[in-house]
């Protein structure tokens, strides 16, 4: 939680609710707004929900713009309300970037969800993980488990190239054996060849036996390249062979396919588009009129089109509640009007926004079906045209060697014709045949003595590079072990949220049921639950209590009372408070229409939640704001 222990929070607020203007300052602690219903402490609420980051707030009836500023820890955040057609927007630089888990666990007024998930028995498992962005930890997995099994085939690859290493070093120290003994047997060779030229200087052939060693080294030159260039042919053609095989795999994009999907996928974005402004417009009207049935709304238009604000007494407070009756006053026209026509309104309202809710999660989905399959096709049509790329160098470089080898032969042949000559010419001069046959044996020592010094340095390279191949096996084990450890964490993140969520929510559960004496209530628990028949676990709640003789039973979650409820809520909120982190950057938590619950109750509660924030502000009737201790902050005129 931010250390905030001696920081003021200055709020100013304009045009924000039912209020005109107003500048409050409160200090770390618990804060009450004492008041009265209709006396703008929930526009108040409202209005700082809007400067921390949230959007569930509305403008003053008669104001197209207004705006809220926090001043916090030397640091100011702004957020500035701008009507549009039938919604409301919102712009500035808010305290959080991402609301959703303070909207979620901290600003808990009336309708906040996790209140009204347990008023209206709704499923509170969907609630905990309302935050956890499941497609993101699916894809993640999925991005990890193919690193995962690139670095796997690499790893296999370069197993292959550890056995092939020692296997180039056996045969490199066989080489390098023979490479002596033929050294050895090259000097044997010239102290003969020595001998025989010194008993015979005069020879007319020693000139041709030297051109003929000189020859037969070109020749076994030529053949080594000859062999070299052979080898690579044959492996270009097996590549070659790769990479048709792979284009005849990969099916043919057409362009046209690409561009419609392209099209699909801008209609289905605009679609969207309408139907989050219709979403936005219809939850305005929605926030709007339940504002009315919960006393929230200070301005409405009066028979003359004039404004009627708090600051007029106890008019508007008549007006919504004439002789204490169920009428309010339309915003639209004006009349009297039930309250349960209001909230069967506002019912027809959501049910109509989560219709368009469903419609537009149906068109994510059928746009991210339209992404992947564009992602597909481009990525076919990417890879078939690296793969022609490929395929092209592959036979330009073939055509190559194949003509390198052609004037190798052709040399070879050369060479071949040139050493019959001479091998000829010597053999004709019988004076020479010991030198000859000296020169020869020379010579097919030297050649064999190069062969193995070539063939030697080629192994050093060949293991060389291995060699360099294998130093990253290592880092790819470990990168392995990481991802290992990556994917174990995100496979339980969601049942280690769901698991501490429920041990947070019956630790507190007990604690707060103990010390509010609910009579006959015994415990109050959540049960984690994960059916066979389900992907999903269930959060059951649970209610038990107790006869004056000790005896327990099971009751009923239906025969919660109001007040039970609500309290429940706001714990199961604290849950999440913790369990999501929120307490680690949001310092505040609000409080509202807590009515149901009695003086004495909410002062313990209120005391109970104050170790969970810097700031507690919490809106109460004056009756019920005296039972709090004197010591907090209390603020009776917004």
């Amino acid at each position: 939680m931010p250390s905030l222990q001696n920081t003021t929070a200055t709020v100013d607020v304009e045009n924000v609710g039912g209020i005109d203007s107003t500048r409050l300052e409160f200090a770390p602690g618990v804060t009450v707004l004492a008041g009265r219903n209709a006396t703008n402490r929930t526009s108040f609420l409202q209005a700082l929900m809007a400067a921390l980051g949230s959007e569930r707030a509305s403008l003053k009836g008669d104001a197209d713009q207004g705006t809220v500023t926090l001043d916090l820890d030397d640091e100011t955040y702004t957020r500035e309300l701008t009507r549009t057609n039938g919604g409301v927007a919102f712009a500035g630089n808010p305290y959080l970037e991402d609301p959703q888990v303070a909207d979620l666990f901290a600003f808990l007024l009336e309708s906040n969800p996790a209140r009204r998930a347990v008023v209206r028995d709704e499923d509170l498992r969907e609630l905990i993980l309302r935050p956890v962005d499941v497609d993101e930890i699916e894809a993640r997995i999925s991005q990890l488990q193919a690193e995962k099994r690139g670095i796997d085939e690499r790893l296999s690859e370069l197993s292959e190239a550890s056995r092939e290493r020692d296997s180039l070093e056996e045969e490199h120290a066989r080489v390098a054996s023979q490479l002596e003994t033929a050294e050895a047997e090259l000097e044997t060779a010239r102290e003969s060849l020595d001998a025989v030229q010194g008993s015979d200087s005069e020879s007319t052939s020693s000139e041709q036996l030297e051109s003929l060693r000189e020859t037969r080294s070109q020749l076994e030159d030529v053949s080594y390249d000859l062999e070299t260039e052979r080898e690579s042919v044959s492996s270009l053609e097996t590549e070659r062979s790769e990479l048709e095989a792979e284009l005849d795999e990969l099916s043919t994009v057409n362009e046209d396919e690409l561009d419609d999907l392209a099209g699909q996928i801008e209609q289905i974005r605009g679609r969207k588009r309408e139907l989050d402004e219709i979403i936005s417009q219809l939850q305005t009207v929605i926030q709007f009129n339940e504002q009315i049935t919960e006393g929230g709304v200070t301005d409405l238009l009066g028979e003359d089109g004039t404004t009627h604000r708090e600051a007029d007494g106890g008019a508007i407070t008549d007006r919504l509640f004439p002789d204490q009756s169920n009428d309010v006053t339309c915003w639209t026209c004006g009349s009297q009007v039930d309250t349960d026509q209001i909230e069967s309104t506002v019912s027809r309202l959501q049910t109509l926004r989560q219709e368009k809710v469903e419609r537009r999660n149906e068109l994510d989905r059928e746009l991210e079906e339209l992404k992947a399959q564009r992602k597909d096709h481009t990525e076919t049509r990417d890879e078939r045209a690296q793969l022609e790329r490929a395929l092209e160098t592959t036979e330009a470089e073939l055509a190559d060697r194949t003509a390198r080898i052609t004037e190798l032969e052709a040399r070879r042949d050369e060479l071949l014709e040139e050493i019959e000559n001479l091998e000829s010419a010597v053999e004709a001069d019988e004076d020479d045949e010991e030198l000859l046959a000296a020169q020869k044996e020379f010579t097919q020592a030297e050649l064999e003595r190069d062969r193995l010094e070539r063939r030697r340095d080629a192994l050093a390279e060949d293991i060389a590079d291995l060699e360099s191949r294998l130093d990253e096996r290592d880092q790819l084990e470990a990168r392995r072990e990481e991802i290992n450890a990556d994917l174990e964490e995100l496979r339980t993140r969601i049942e280690r949220v769901e698991r501490e969520a429920i041990e947070a929510f019956n630790e507190h559960m007990g604690t707060v049921v103990d010390f509010l004496d609910y009579g006959n209530l015994a415990r109050i628990w959540l049960e984690y639950r994960h059916p066979e028949t389900s992907d999903d676990a269930i959060f059951e709640l649970h209610v038990t209590r107790q006869t004056d003789d000790g005896t327990t039973y099971e009751d009923s979650v239906a025969h919660l009372s109001e007040s039970e409820r609500e309290v429940t809520g706001l714990v199961l909120a604290l849950a999440g408070y913790l369990v999501h982190d929120v307490h680690e950057e949001m310092p505040f938590i609000l409080l509202d229409s807590l009515e149901a619950i009695d003086s004495e109750r909410i002062a313990q509660l209120v005391e109970y939640l104050e170790q969970y924030a810097s700031y507690i502000v919490v809106a109460l009737l004056p009756e019920d704001a005296t039972a709090l201790d004197e010591e907090y902050q209390r603020i009776a005129e917004i």
